[in-house]
């Protein structure tokens, strides 16, 4: 990965949470789409961190494994999301922009976890 991408992977990340902390005060704590949102901003943070290159990411290492199906679960609704739209389209390229984004930062945590078990 360039270091390009990375940036543009973390702007794309990092608009990512702050829609979903938006999003997520409308919801009363304790149902299923405050914790659904508490997930993925949890999961977001740390790809954000590793795409950052911050060692946030140390102290949080229970939190790795949990963290890469709120990922495959966005990259998931935004493929589904994309396939309604025509390729070269605004919303479809705006898809593919989060999604590569999202796929980053869930290798970036597959990659941590692997270097961690070695």
């Amino acid at each position: 990965m360039t270091e390009q991408e990375r940036i543009d992977a973390l702007k794309v990340v990092t608009s990512v949470i702050e829609r979903c902390e938006r999003i997520q005060s409308k919801f009363a704590p304790g149902t299923s789409q405050h914790t659904l949102l508490k997930n993925r901003i949890q999961a977001l943070k740390m790809g954000s961190a590793l795409l950052g290159g911050g060692d946030m990411v140390k102290d949080c290492d229970p939190t790795l494994t949990p963290a890469l199906e709120p990922l495959a679960s966005i990259i998931r609704k935004c493929k589904k999301a994309r396939s309604k739209y025509e390729p070269g389209s605004g919303q479809y390229n705006r898809y593919g922009g989060t999604i590569r984004a999202i796929e980053l930062s869930r290798e970036l945590i597959e990659n941590e976890l692997h270097r961690r078990s070695l």
